[in-house]
């Protein structure tokens, strides 16, 4: 009997090392991700927090700026078809928020979305980006959870937003049909969650991506790759896990986004499983001076699975936001939501 528990034991053991080799992933230093996927254009800035803000300037400096903010667990690298759409016309400033990217972890350690607007607004303000002397101020946009953060930031500093762009934006209450992937459900519990401080697979990154796209060949080894590295830069996970513990306290944003009087594109797929189109038509029914946009061929990251036709949206939609308005033509009117085919 003895040599049974203790063969059983040895078994364990082994069980348990060959689970370690395989899931478990231990923290990447930041200087290796850096060295990956921080190089030119990328740029590094200490905000007054201590945050060290990792971002990108590219486009025509010369045009119009577009401030553009990446949704949960994506980094600015989301936003690189759009600066090759609209890099011509606009100056395209990209940002990783908190716990993201290679901004990673802050001093502050505060993740919510309250603390990412505050974020935000001290990079801007540290960046130059700020409108000053009664300049025009900047346009913000945001995909996902980087949608709400805009719509907060321009509910908070609307001085410095010239109109806003939101892409499959949360904010909404959850529709009842929406799709939550795997990974979400993990980091929201506070079962699983500690595990995946150690235990982080690659697949959760590229079924989560699969799970909320639509082009077949949307989702590439390149792209997994970089998700799961940024997910395992040093600190991360814990950010990462605090953000979603605090995601569970009830939201009250779309009690507020009738106060925005910026015009506002609202962008989406047809097809967005995580953030349904029910959302979008939420969001143009609240907001007193939006432009309603449903993509087809879409999901929910629009601006990469549709580069072309999202990008095509914004300008017409910047377009008729800054036209000139003749005398007697600035009454509002109600138009009809655009579907654009893309296939």
């Amino acid at each position: 009997m003895k040599k049974f528990f203790v063969g059983l034991g040895a078994l364990l053991v082994s069980a348990l090392i060959v689970i370690a080799v395989l899931f478990v992933r231990f923290d990447i230093p930041r200087a290796d991700l850096v060295a990956q996927y921080g190089q030119a254009p990328s740029q590094f800035l200490t905000v007054p927090s201590g945050a060290i803000a990792h971002f990108r300037d590219q486009g025509n400096r010369e045009g119009p700026t577009l401030v553009l903010v990446h949704g949960s667990n994506a980094s600015l690298h989301t936003w690189e078809p759009w600066v090759a759409e609209l890099g011509t016309d606009y100056r395209v400033v990209t940002v990783d928020m908190p716990g993201h990217g290679l901004t990673g972890p802050t001093p502050a350690a505060d993740y919510s979305r309250a603390g990412m607007v505050a974020f935000l607004k001290e990079f801007v303000d540290a960046y130059g980006l700020s409108p000053t002397d009664g300049s025009e101020g900047f346009i913000l946009g945001g995909n996902s959870m980087g949608g709400s953060l805009s719509t907060l930031y321009t509910l908070e500093h609307p001085q410095d937003v010239s109109a806003l762009i939101l892409v499959s934006a949360s904010g909404m209450p959850r529709p009842a049909e929406a799709e939550v992937p795997i990974g979400f459900k993990l980091a929201s519990s506070p079962i699983f969650s500690p595990i995946l401080l150690y235990v982080t697979p690659r697949s959760l990154f590229e079924n989560g991506l699969r799970d909320v796209t639509v082009p077949e060949d949307f989702v590439t080894e390149e792209m997994v790759d970089r998700y799961h590295a940024l997910a395992l830069l040093e600190g991360q996970r814990a950010a990462l896990r605090s953000r979603f513990a605090g995601s569970n306290k009830p939201e009250t944003l779309f009690k507020r986004v009738g106060d925005i009087e910026q015009p506002t594109l609202v962008l989406w797929g047809v097809h967005d499983p995580l953030i349904p189109v029910s959302a979008a038509y939420e969001y143009d029914t609240r907001l007193p001076n939006s432009t309603l946009v449903i993509l087809e061929g879409a999901g929910h990251m629009a601006m990469e699975e549709v580069p072309g036709p999202s990008a095509a949206a914004v300008r017409t939609f910047l377009a008729q936001a800054f036209a000139p308005v003749a005398e007697g033509d600035n009454a509002p009117v109600e138009a009809e939501p655009t579907s654009v085919e893309t296939e």
